[in-house]
C-alpha cells in the first residue's frame, strides 16, 4: 500500500475508533437527564453505562480472533454497521430497558470495530511510521474519550439527549464508505477455527461479576433486600442469600474454567481466544494490568462527577460538560507532546508520568469537592488528570504491544483492548456501588445532624435521593426556593448536598486506589523495559487446528 494511502486508511480507522470510544463517555454527562426522562434507578443508570463495556469486553478477544481468520476490514465494516444500528435503537428508546438493549447492541458492534482496526494498524505500519501511527491512535483514544462529556452536554442542552446517539449515524455511514475504498484487507492465514466455548465462558463469567457489583447495593450483598426477577421467574424470598453472592461465585468459577479450557486447547493445538503464552511477556502482562486500572479510574470519574455537578452544584448539563472539558483540553495537549516525550524518556516512563498526574488530578478533585466548590477549580484539577490520561493512553498501547509477535497481533491487540473495557465496566460498577454505599452511610448522618427531621423523613429523603441518583436534589432545591418546605428547607437541602458530596468523594477515592495500582504496574513495566536483556522471547504454541 502506498504511504499516502496508508495514512488515509489510518484516518478512516481512527474515525471508527473515535466513534466507539466517544460513545463510552458521551453518555455520562447526559445521564442525569436520561435518569429523569426514563425514570432510571441507580442500578439502571449503571447498566446504561456498564452494559456497553460488558458486551464489549466479553466479545473483544473472540472478534479479534475472528478478524484474523475472516479478514479485519470485513469485520470492521460489519461492526460499524451494527454499532450504527445500535445508535438508532438508543435514540429511539422509550424506557430504560430499551436503552440498555441498545447499548448492548452498540457494545457488540464496538467489539468488532476495535480489535479489527487496531490489528490492521499493527500489521500495516513498521518502524518509525508504526510509532507515529500508535501515537496518533493513543491520542485519538484519550482525546475522544475526554471530549465525550463536552459533546454530551452540548447535544443534551442544545437539542435532546437522543442526539448523543443520532450523531453516530452519519459518521458510521462515512466510515463504512471510507473503509471499503481505502483500507486494505489483512488476515492471519494460520488463525485456525473459532472457540465458541471460550466465548460462552468468558461472556457469562465477566457478565456475572459485573452483575454482582452493580446489583449488590440494591439486591443485598448477602441477604435479600429487594425482589429480583427475570421474566416470570422471581428469586424466592425464603432463600438464605440474595442473587449477588451466587452470581459472584458463578462468575469466578466460569472465569477459572475459561482460563483452564484456554490452556487445554492451546496444548492440544486447537484454536483459543486467549493465548496465555502472551502473558509470559512482562510488558504485556503488566501493561494490561495498568490498562485496567487506568480505565477504572477514568470511567469512575466520568460516571460520578457529572452527577455531582448537576445534583449538588446545580449546573446545567452543558455547564457540567464545560467543567469536564478540562479533561479534554489536558488530554489533547499532552497527546500532542507524548511522542516527543517518549523519544526523550522512553514510552514506559511517559506512562509512569501520566499515571502520576492522573492520581494527583483525581485526588485533588476529590479534595476540592464540596456543596459550594468553584466549578473553575474543578476544571483545573480535571485538566491535570486529562494531561496524565493523554500521556498514559498515547503510549500505553505501543508499550503493551511492543514485544508481541506480528502473527499474534490480533490476539494481542484484542487482549489489550479487552483489558481497557474490563476496566471501563468495573469503573462504572465499582464507583456506582461506592456511591450507593456512601449515600446509605452519609445521608442519614447529615440529615440527622440538622435536628429538624423525624426518622421517617430521613429514611424517605435518603431513599428518594438514592433511587433518583441525585435527581431528587434538583427538584428539592426548586421547592426550597419556592418556600414549599418552610424555614428549615435550606438546612435540609444543605444536609442532602453535603451527604451526596461525601458519597461522591468516597467513589473518587476508590478510583484513586485503582490508579495507584495502575501506577505500580507502570513502574514495573518501566523497570522491565529498562533492562538491557529484558527477557527471552517466549515460544508461542500454534493455535491452528491439528
Amino acid at each position: 500500500m502506498k504511504s499516502e494511502h496508508r495514512w488515509a486508511a489510518l484516518g478512516v480507522l481512527a474515525a471508527g475508533l473515535a466513534m466507539i470510544v466517544l460513545d463510552g463517555t458521551i453518555v455520562g454527562v447526559a445521564l442525569p437527564v436520561i435518569i429523569d426522562d426514563l425514570h432510571l434507578s441507580l442500578s439502571g443508570a449503571e447498566w446504561v453505562n456498564a452494559i456497553y463495556a460488558v458486551v464489549f469486553a466479553a466479545l473483544l478477544m473472540s472478534f479479534g480472533r475472528l478478524g484474523d481468520a475472516v479478514g479485519r476490514r470485513a469485520l470492521f465494516v460489519v461492526g460499524v454497521a451494527i454499532f450504527t444500528a445500535g445508535s438508532v435503537l438508543g435514540a429511539r428508546s422509550g424506557d430504560g430497558s430499551a436503552l440498555i438493549v441498545a447499548r448492548a447492541v452498540q457494545g457488540l458492534g464496538g467489539a468488532m470495530v476495535l480489535p479489527s482496526s487496531l490489528s490492521t494498524v499493527n500489521a500495516t505500519f513498521r518502524g518509525k511510521d508504526r510509532a507515529a501511527a500508535f501515537g496518533l491512535w493513543g491520542a485519538v483514544m484519550a482525546g475522544t474519550a475526554a471530549i465525550g462529556p463536552l459533546l454530551g452536554g452540548w447535544f443534551t442542552t442544545s437539542f435532546a439527549w437522543q442526539w448523543i446517539f443520532w450523531v453516530n449515524v452519519p459518521i458510521g455511514v462515512a466510515v463504512i464508505v471510507g473503509a471499503s475504498v481505502l483500507v486494505r484487507e489483512t488476515r492471519d492465514s494460520g488463525s485456525g477455527g473459532f472457540d465458541f466455548l471460550g466465548v460462552v465462558l468468558s461472556s457469562l463469567g465477566f457478565g456475572a461479576l459485573v452483575f454482582a457489583i452493580i446489583e449488590g447495593p440494591s439486591l443485598g450483598w448477602w441477604s435479600q433486600e429487594s425482589t429480583f426477577w427475570v421474566s416470570s421467574w422471581t428469586w424466592p424470598r425464603g432463600w438464605p442469600v440474595s442473587p449477588v453472592p451466587v452470581a459472584l461465585a458463578a462468575g469466578l468459577v466460569l472465569l477459572v474454567a475459561f482460563v483452564a479450557t484456554q490452556q487445554a486447547r492451546l496444548r492440544s493445538g486447537k484454536p483459543a481466544i486467549l493465548n496465555l503464552d502472551l502473558l509470559r511477556i512482562p510488558t504485556f502482562s503488566w501493561g494490561n494490568a495498568t490498562a485496567i486500572a487506568v480505565a477504572v479510574g477514568e470511567f469512575a470519574l466520568v460516571f460520578v462527577v457529572p452527577l455531582y455537578l448537576v445534583s449538588v452544584l446545580g449546573l446545567t448539563t452543558m455547564g457540567a460538560g464545560w467543567v469536564l472539558a478540562g479533561m479534554a483540553l489536558g488530554a489533547f495537549a499532552s497527546g500532542a507532546m507524548a511522542r516527543h516525550l517518549s523519544a526523550r524518556l522512553g514510552a514506559p516512563r511517559v506512562v509512569v508520568l501520566g499515571l502520576g498526574l492522573e492520581v494527583a488530578g483525581v485526588a485533588a478533585t476529590a479534595l476540592l469537592m464540596s456543596p459550594t466548590a468553584a466549578p473553575w477549580a474543578l476544571t483545573l484539577t480535571l485538566a491535570v488528570y486529562g494531561v496524565g490520561l493523554g500521556l498514559a493512553s498515547a503510549q500505553l498501547t505501543s508499550t503493551v504491544l511492543a514485544d508481541v509477535p506480528t502473527e499474534q497481533s490480533g490476539q494481542g491487540s484484542a487482549t489489550q483492548s479487552t483489558a481497557r473495557q474490563i476496566g471501563s465496566a468495573l469503573g462504572t460498577a465499582l464507583s456506582g456501588s461506592a456511591l450507593a454505599a456512601g449515600l446509605a452511610w452519609f445521608l442519614p448522618k447529615t440529615l440527622e445532624a440538622t435536628g429538624v427531621l423525624p426518622e421517617v423523613s430521613i429514611n424517605g429523603i435518603t431513599e428518594a435521593t438514592k433511587k433518583s441518583v441525585g435527581g431528587y436534589i434538583t427538584s428539592f432545591r426548586t421547592e426550597v426556593a419556592a418556600g414549599v418546605h418552610g424555614p428549615d428547607g435550606s438546612k435540609v437541602l444543605d444536609a442532602v448536598t453535603a451527604g451526596f458530596t461525601q458519597a461522591a468523594q468516597l467513589a473518587l477515592w476508590a478510583a484513586v486506589a485503582f490508579l495507584l495500582v495502575g501506577l505500580a504496574g507502570s513502574l514495573r513495566v518501566a523497570a522491565v523495559a529498562s533492562r538491557k536483556h529484558r527477557y527471552p522471547k517466549p515460544h508461542f504454541q500454534s493455535t491452528s487446528e491439528s
